[in-house]
């Protein structure tokens, strides 16, 4: 008897431990729910895709019309006619150095007494101004030294013009050590540069065989005007106006 209650006792010990170890089973799947759920997640997927083509086409067709309309801008200024540049020329004053103008190497200057202008020679190594003068004769007048003097005011292939001036006083020019010194009559002037005027004298001579008929040296442009070798015609070639100031 004893020994079917151990036998027994065992048989229920063993079954236990039986029980306690076996692992637990997964719970079945439902296969239709399985199916609806990646049906779900399909549809989805494809509804993003979809949403996402829809906006790169739209991104697509806001570029094609922008890339057409640059285009027809482009078209449009190759077909008009290019516009003409008109350069006005503008007039206007040199600076002066203080209370100074500036003179350029070569200048037009209008004498008063002559009624003419002339390509000057600006000479600072020159100290007196000379005028191109021909048939140069002395003579007197109310008690007073006159000279009478020719001048071709509109070149040397146009006859000249005779002018009478009261002589101002003599000077005495020696160009070279070996020749005698030049005495030249000097009358007194009246001179227009550009918008500038001013008085200086003028001794008369002989200069066909120099370049230009006047030349105003260093005398004229003390106190009044520099010069800038660099530079010629600084106020222009033309004469001055008749109304000019």
């Amino acid at each position: 008897m004893l020994k079917q209650m151990t036998t027994l006792a065992l048989v229920t010990s063993l079954a236990g431990c039986a029980a306690t170890q076996a692992p637990e089973q997964p719970a079945p799947v439902d296969i239709d729910t399985f199916n609806a759920s990646l049906s779900e997640q399909k549809s989805e997927l494809v509804t993003l895709i979809s949403a996402n083509q829809s906006e790169q086409q739209a991104a697509l067709t806001s570029l094609s019309t922008q890339l057409e309309q640059l285009s027809k801008q482009v078209a449009d200024v190759k077909t008009q006619p290019e516009k003409q540049v008109v350069q006005v020329p503008v007039q206007c004053d040199p600076s002066p150095i203080g209370d100074k103008f500036i003179l350029g190497a070569v200048e037009h200057v209008y004498v008063d007494e002559i009624k003419a202008g002339f390509e000057t020679r600006i000479d600072t190594g020159a100290e007196s101004s000379s005028l191109d003068a021909h048939n140069i004769i002395l003579f007197e007048r109310n008690g007073k030294q006159w000279v009478r003097f020719d001048v071709f005011t509109q070149g040397a292939d146009k006859p000249s013009q005779t002018f009478e001036s009261k002589v101002e006083r003599f000077v005495r020019i020696k160009q070279d050590a070996d020749e005698k010194n030049d005495r030249r009559p000097v009358i007194h002037a009246h001179l227009q540069i550009g918008n500038y005027k001013a008085e200086t004298d003028l001794n008369l001579v002989d200069r066909s065989h120099l370049d230009y008929q006047l030349l105003l040296g260093r005398k004229f442009m003390q106190d009044i005007a520099v010069v800038d070798v660099g530079q010629s015609f600084v106020h222009g070639k033309k004469n001055p106006s008749k109304t000019a100031k």
